[in-house]
């Protein structure tokens, strides 16, 4: 344990207090030797950082919790990494960096439950960096991350219909011998970014409902 303490650069009463209150795993012990491992190491200097951050020792230990109960990446990803998407591994106090503020066990909860995070280790991993900056921009216009993650829900079921809709057109229409016809992705994109563009501008441009007197 003086060992372990030093190398985080804390005392070994804290290490200690730590060890009391489950935010660290107990030693692997042969005899009466009590062995610490890089990964005690990793979560001492894990708490540190959070609580540099602003995170109460309660919150730090209900963060460990969610990590702990979440899917590993393997999992997440399923059948294999996205093919244009990439996955970003940050520790959890670049997390906190990214949402200030906002990583509460309860976002994390669901960011992992919409398989946005999975666990590696020591280590978080976000599978797709362009939903990690755009998530991120959204919250520091002022957007609450539990309301950009219940939007990221419902995007996504909107997403797997206009998925199917065009897998399902090509494949009617001779592409039945490729399971990925090469001109899918580009062509669903720039359909999709088309009508969404134009949607935003009849949303915009509608006038809003007279208020009742």
């Amino acid at each position: 344990m003086e060992e372990l303490a030093k190398k985080a650069g804390i005392p070994v009463r804290t290490v200690r207090f730590y060890r009391e209150r489950g935010l660290i795993s107990p030693p692997r012990r042969e005899g009466r030797i009590a062995w610490y491992d890089d990964h005690h190491l990793a979560r001492l200097r894990t708490i540190t950082g959070l609580l540099e951050r602003g995170h109460t020792l309660t919150g730090i230990a209900d963060l460990a919790r969610t990590f702990e109960s979440g899917r590993d990446v393997a999992e997440v990803l399923g059948l294999g990494e996205p093919s244009e998407e990439t996955p970003v591994r940050l520790t959890p106090e670049q997390l906190a960096d990214y949402f200030e503020g906002e990583s509460t066990p309860e976002n994390l909860a669901l960011a992992m439950e919409l398989g946005y995070l999975g666990t590696d280790g020591a280590e978080i991993v976000h599978i797709s960096r362009r939903l990690l900056d755009v998530s991120a921009e959204l919250v520091r216009e002022g957007v609450p991350l539990s309301a950009v993650l219940s939007t990221g829900r419902q995007v996504r079921r909107h997403a797997e219909a206009l998925a199917d809709l065009f897998v399902s057109v090509l494949q009617e229409h001779g592409a039945e011998t490729d399971p990925e016809p090469p001109q899918l992705r580009p062509l669903a994109r720039a359909v999709v970014d088309a009508e969404l563009s134009m949607a935003l501008d009849r949303r915009l441009r509608r006038k809003p409902e007279p208020e009742e007197e």
